[in-house]
């Protein structure tokens, strides 16, 4: 008796592959966090760097979306997705690997590390618009905000478990071997993300297509449409005042609140509940709320609390430091789930890479602005100071949003669905049900 093959349920993670993607998510994600606490510890404590010298460490590892992250959407959009994935994590594996095989040789210095944040920024910018542009391959459209707010749960657990853990590791080994970590994660995600088995169609051809013309496309895809316009000016300002916040808290920390790499480990893992927190109620508080009342909501609510960081001081201020961050960070969390979901719902799946390129250009473009801009500060005025400017950035970062068209809609259009992922090449109901029925059957 024959039966009709079931449906697939509707959460993505019973995917095998989109599973797999998850994992090397984890994996990634962890190894990432370690680093987040060793790297900068390495220059402060190891190689007694100065806050403007932190900034521009900050500012390498994010320069490369200016250098390279508008031609490398055009590229994506040329060839399959899965690949880039996995040669992207290989290269950073190899790249933060040689830190402590310089440090154990005893010639480690401050070049190298910009160096390494340099080539793991560009590889980066290549893993990020790929991974965004195969997630529609995976899962049709109507399952997006599902699968990104999986993506930002794995992510956010991370960001609890590692920095805890990246703390620990430097406490206990220094900071330079505890980048070991880092290394092995981007190994497993290679290794996870190369059993990912679902068909990936190679882009057709486009003959007689420049580069410059199909960079020129992404452009007046994103800037040509009111409602992109308004959500890149809003995170590129977040970035901006964002990376001024990384290129001086760890000075702050380890300089004004004297707190051990165990201390910073915790501080920066409890700060990650925001975003573990953002990532579970993301999808609720859009069916309730509204799409595109979340996106602009989401950071005028949350936003004040960045006032609390420069008010930090004396044995409380690790507590008010992890207050604001949490609050933040949640905020940032539901406004990312909630815009990308609409990103990859609107484009096209032949100008997806071109879409996610051009808008990390311009969103994190401002990233080694705001690194630069924090360190000098820093330099010039202390920390504290430059954590100020970072509240006060943030204060103003919704107001975009507050006179766009997105204040007079609850729920955002989405393309076609002739337009949408399923179109070409990606993800349908009926490829989901019919691949989750072969998975089923028992193996011979």
């Amino acid at each position: 008796m024959n039966e009709t093959p079931r449906l697939p349920p509707t959460d993505p993670s019973a995917r095998r592959d989109f599973r797999l993607l998850l994992s090397g998510a984890v994996a990634a994600q962890a190894g990432s966090q370690v680093t987040l606490v060793a790297l900068p510890l390495v220059a402060v404590v190891e190689l007694d760097a100065t806050p403007f010298q932190i900034g521009l460490l900050t500012a390498a590892e994010s320069a490369a979306f200016l250098l390279v992250g508008l031609p490398a959407g055009a590229w994506l959009d040329r060839m399959r997705k899965l690949p880039v994935l996995v040669r992207a994590d290989v290269l950073r594996c190899l790249a933060v690997g040689s830190i402590p095989v310089a440090a154990a040789l005893d010639v480690l210095s401050l070049l190298q590390l910009y160096l390494v944040a340099l080539v793991t920024g560009v590889a980066t910018v290549f893993f990020d618009v790929a991974h965004q542009s195969f997630l529609p391959v995976l899962l049709p459209r109507e399952r997006l905000v599902a699968g990104n707010g999986a993506i930002e749960t794995v992510r956010s657990s991370a960001q609890i478990a590692g920095p805890g853990l990246g703390g620990g590791l430097v406490q206990l080994l220094g900071a330079p071997l505890a980048i070991v970590a880092d290394a092995l994660g981007f190994l497993a995600s290679a290794v996870l993300l190369g059993r990912i088995r679902a068909e990936e169609k190679p882009p057709p051809p486009e003959p007689g297509r420049s580069l410059r013309a199909e960079v020129a496309e992404g452009l007046r895809f994103v800037l040509g449409n009111p409602l992109l316009r308004v959500i890149a000016a809003t995170t590129a300002a977040s970035n901006l005042f964002g990376a001024v916040l990384m290129a001086v808290q760890t000075v702050f920390w380890v300089r004004v609140l004297d707190l051990s790499p165990a201390a910073i480990g915790v501080l920066l893992s409890v700060t990650a509940i925001g975003g573990l927190a953002g990532a579970l109620c993301a999808g609720r508080l859009a069916a309730r709320i509204g799409q595109a009342r979340l996106i602009w909501l989401a950071p005028l609510v949350t936003g004040p609390f960045a006032l609390l960081w420069p008010l930090a001081d004396g044995g409380a201020g690790a507590v008010l430091f992890a207050i604001g961050g949490v609050a933040v960070l949640f905020g940032a969390v539901v406004y990312n789930v909630a815009q990308v979901s609409f990103r990859q719902s609107l484009c096209p799946p032949r100008l997806l890479g071109r879409m996610n390129a051009t808008m990390r250009f311009l969103v994190w473009g401002t990233l080694p602005l705001g690194a630069l801009l924090g360190g000098a500060v820093a330099d010039a005025a202390g920390p504290r100071t430059a954590l100020w400017l970072c509240a006060a950035g943030f204060l103003v970062v919704p107001v975009p949003l507050l006179f766009s068209p997105l204040r007079g809609l609850r729920d955002l259009p989405s393309a076609p669905p002739e337009d949408g992922p399923a179109a070409d090449g990606g993800a349908t109901e009926a490829d989901l049900a019919r691949d989750d029925a072969a998975e089923a059957r028992p193996a011979r």
